[in-house]
């Protein structure tokens, strides 16, 4: 579970891409992608992923977002730590 002073990063062997208004990652594996594991992203997570750069605090991530979205902090916190949560046992995110 993300906790307020955490930092996260994406993981950098991954591949990107927009599509459909979707973001799809593709995990590299031995210099191949992994097809078998594609991710995709709905928009509220492709906002938390982008905003992953190895610097911000969960707590900057969650600050940023109560800007664009209007949802009480607690519930905002709450999917956040959740999707980063899902975003680190599926090795696209790691903890700095």
């Amino acid at each position: 579970m993300a906790f307020p002073t955490a930092i996260f990063e994406r993981s950098s062997s991954l591949v990107t891409r927009e599509l459909g208004g979707e973001k799809i990652i593709v995990p590299v594996r031995g210099r191949v992608g992994d097809l078998n594991s594609i991710y995709t992203l709905n928009a509220v997570a492709n906002d938390i992923w982008e905003l992953l750069d190895g610097k911000r605090s969960v707590a900057d991530v969650i600050r940023q977002l109560g800007e664009e979205f209007e949802v009480d902090q607690e519930t905002l916190a709450a999917d956040v730590a959740r999707v980063l949560q899902e975003m680190q046992q599926e090795g696209l995110v790691r903890q700095v």
